[in-house]
């Protein structure tokens, strides 16, 4: 673990980064100037000590993972952000795809007989899947799995989905949540500061509607997600004032699981004039996340996005969670030019991947229930 005096020889003479360091040896929250200076003024080699500190201090070595497999209902979608690549508006629906309920749960049987044990269900915002399709879906697949953990629908989906409905936010979410959704991925957040959110995803749910659908989901009891995408348009400021609004909120329900900056990939977009963020920028950029949100239990780096080595990298600069096995069925990140085309890892290249980093591999449930430690790449016969 990093130590204070180490730290503090690498703040140098800045007696502003020196404070920042002694309050976070003291468990003291940082604010959000503070946030902001640390962006502007703090190198990469004292900023990634200072999140190392808290990542071993909040979880020793121990790094999370999980078995889990992703399905995409659809790439059709009514909205039109500008830094997706992914999605094809519905009224050019037929360079997309659109799954029927049958054909995913057929995805879903394809996993019979091995250990997976989540699904995480994402996709477009198409007219035609609405409300009951959804609650249909998710009551067939509980209906033949029951242990697998639902995840599923970001709160862009929800948003449209209960407004075609004409439901409440609460009553949307009881109805999703009695037919078997578990948890909420945390897709869909982008930049919360209305300016930014404008330019790139003005025609979606707003910040705080993102903000009302995941404690309406805290309050049902249910575990969510939160995301950020960074390295596009946004400046320090923008990233702090969104990683606010997150902690304002965790202080309120206490309903995160982990935080997940998300790098912009700037491939087949329209927005691919915007230069993508250097991997110092992006470790620059997980260590201040771990620094400022310190009421988040777990900092995870989605490895289809940043690519296997970088994730590995990541681990250095507090992230203890590095996703899953996904198998190659999510499309999302690999459509931007990510480092991953096909993102699939076995549990054993995750193991060895996280050993390398001398780190302690910890398979986990989506809740961050323990399921088996992996003390050494022998544990994995």
């Amino acid at each position: 673990m990093s130590d204070l005096h180490t730290i503090l020889k690498l703040a140098s003479t800045d007696n502003q980064l020196i404070s920042i360091a002694e309050k976070v040896y003291n468990g003291e929250r940082i604010s959000d100037q503070e946030g902001i200076y640390l962006f502007e003024h703090g190198d990469l080699p004292f900023v990634g000590h200072l999140a190392n500190y808290i990542r071993e201090k909040k979880h020793g070595d121990l790094t999370y993972f999980n078995r889990n497999f992703h399905i995409e209902p659809t790439n059709v979608c009514v909205f039109s952000c500008k830094f997706c690549s992914y999605s094809k508006l519905y009224a050019n629906r037929e360079e997309g795809w659109e799954l029927s309920i049958d054909q995913m749960v057929d995805i879903v049987k394809g996993y019979d007989g091995k250990p997976v044990t989540e699904v995480h269900i994402v996709g477009g915002v198409h007219p035609k899947m609405n409300m009951d399709y959804f609650k249909e879906l998710i009551r067939k697949i509980k209906a033949h799995r029951p242990d697998l953990h639902i995840k599923a629908f970001t709160a862009v989906e929800l948003d449209y989905m209960f407004r075609k409905a004409k439901l409440s936010v609460d009553e949307g979410l009881k109805q999703l949540h009695d037919a078997g959704l578990q948890s909420l991925p945390g897709g869909g957040a982008e930049i919360f500061h209305p300016e930014i959110r404008e330019q790139i995803a003005g025609d979606k749910v707003s910040g705080e509607g993102w903000l009302q659908i995941h404690e309406a989901a805290h309050q049902l009891g249910m575990h969510s997600n939160a995301t950020m995408l960074y390295g596009h348009v946004e400046k320090y400021e923008h990233r702090i004032h969104h990683m606010r609004q997150l902690r304002d909120l965790q202080d309120k329900t206490n309903g995160f699981n982990t935080f997940i900056p998300l790098k912009f990939r700037n491939a087949n977009n329209d927005m691919s004039d915007v230069k993508e963020s250097t991997v110092i920028e992006d470790m620059r950029m997980y260590a201040i996340a771990r620094i400022y949100l310190d009421n988040f239990p777990h900092l995870k780096a989605y490895w289809p996005m940043l690519g296997r080595q970088n994730a590995q990298l990541s681990l250095a600069f507090g992230v203890n969670d590095i996703d899953g096995t996904i198998d190659d069925s999510t499309k999302i990140y690999s459509m931007a030019g990510s480092e991953e085309q096909t993102p699939t890892m076995t549990t054993e290249q995750l193991v060895i991947l996280i050993h390398q980093a001398k780190r302690t591999a910890v398979e986990r449930d989506t809740l961050y229930n323990k399921i088996k430690i992996y003390t050494d790449t022998n544990s994995l016969s």
